[in-house]
């Protein structure tokens, strides 16, 4: 199947935001493969067994995206970067439920293939990757909106660049101290 062009997608998503029901019809077919991907390599990092699927994530995805009132689409790169952030929360909330559930242990393990420099490990805790992003997100909000897009959204560093409006090796230079920063933070937390 063919990539739908950004700039169709960027006008369906603007025709939804201005109120089109119908766009959203059109959209959906557009971009749902590559939520599926996003899905799925954030679903492979999961636990074997995890019982949340890629696809059950992608549907939860869709009906938190309907229910936002009056956003303001920008483009391609603005619906992955926020699609990213809702996928974060359902896999943090589902983490939390279950460490709940198990009334303080077994907190979910996330599979990390390139954030393996930020864990120094193949695992890291999904909760305690969470904590330390929001505290990198308060502490440097862009170094933590590089870290969402790029781990959780799958979005690439142009991709990156251009959802946060700055250049290519801004997004690198922020990644590359992001995961020094959540690597110390990581650390401390494990101690």
């Amino acid at each position: 199947m063919s990539q739908p062009s950004p700039s169709n997608v960027t006008e369906l998503l603007r025709a939804w935001s201005g109120g089109d029901e119908s766009a959203l019809d059109q959209l959906i077919p557009l971009v749902y493969d590559e939520l599926h991907r996003i899905a799925r390599r954030l679903m492979t990092r999961e636990h074997p067994g995890h019982s949340l699927q890629a696809t059950a994530l992608i549907n939860e995805v869709y009906l938190r995206l309907i229910d936002r009132e009056s956003v303001e689409w920008h483009d391609r790169a603005h619906f992955f970067a926020a699609s990213a952030q809702i996928m974060r929360h359902i896999l943090v909330d589902f983490a939390r439920k279950k460490r709940f559930l198990k009334r303080g242990g077994g907190a979910l393990r996330v599979s990390v293939d390139e954030a393996a420099a930020v864990s120094g490990g193949p695992d890291v805790d999904l909760l305690a990757l969470n904590e330390a992003l929001t505290s990198l997100a308060a502490f440097d909000p862009r170094k933590g909106q590089v870290v969402e897009l790029k781990f959780f959204g799958g979005l690439s560093v142009a991709e990156t660049a251009e959802a946060l409006g700055v250049s290519e090796e801004t997004v690198l230079r922020d990644w590359k101290l992001a995961k020094a920063w959540l690597l110390k933070e990581l650390r401390r937390e494990n101690v």
